[in-house]
């Protein structure tokens, strides 16, 4: 199963020096039946996109927490086996919780399939977003239209390899 691990660059690079992400247990975000219901769609690059979407949003949570990190939402895609990646029949069509699995033992980096990570360009936005988030969960309507300029950048995509440019 492909799983999206949600990071700050800092997690990024503890990820790098040890070797793997973690440690367990991790949230990440997959092609659940509860994503499935909730996006309405059988194309599997348009579930694995939304579950990438998902996991940019807990990047952009873990972001908000801690303010000197630098405003780059990271996502690590990687391929975990099914029985690893466990979504909570509970909470499968809560909103906040849609796709999202817990993987009990770290992953090893060796399985990260890809590096998704925000432009330069995207910052300010990031920033503002990060700032408005408290707001918008509170039901601020203008706070959330700043949550949703982040996602009007698309992260990039970058080899496992390069994540030692990334993170140095």
């Amino acid at each position: 199963m492909r799983v999206y691990v949600p990071l700050t660059l800092p997690g990024l690079a503890e990820a790098h020096r040890t070797g793997e992400l973690g440690p367990g247990p991790l949230t990440a975000y997959a092609v659940t039946p509860g994503l499935r219901e909730w996006y309405v769609s059988d194309d599997i690059e348009e579930l694995e996109y939304a579950a990438l979407n998902r996991a940019a949003a807990a990047s952009l949570r873990a972001l908000a927490t801690d303010p000197s990190v630098q405003r780059r939402r990271v996502v690590v895609a990687a391929d975990v086996p099914d029985k690893d990646a466990l979504a909570d029949p509970d909470r499968g069509f809560d909103g906040g919780s849609v796709g999202e699995v817990r993987i009990a033992a770290a992953v090893p980096l060796a399985k990260a399939a890809a590096v998704h990570v925000d432009a330069d360009d995207a910052h300010d936005d990031v920033s503002a977003a990060a700032a408005a988030l408290g707001a918008a969960d509170q039901g601020d309507d203008d706070a959330q239209f700043v949550v949703d300029g982040a996602e009007d950048h698309e992260l990039l995509w970058y080899g496992v390899q390069e994540i030692p440019g990334l993170v140095g």
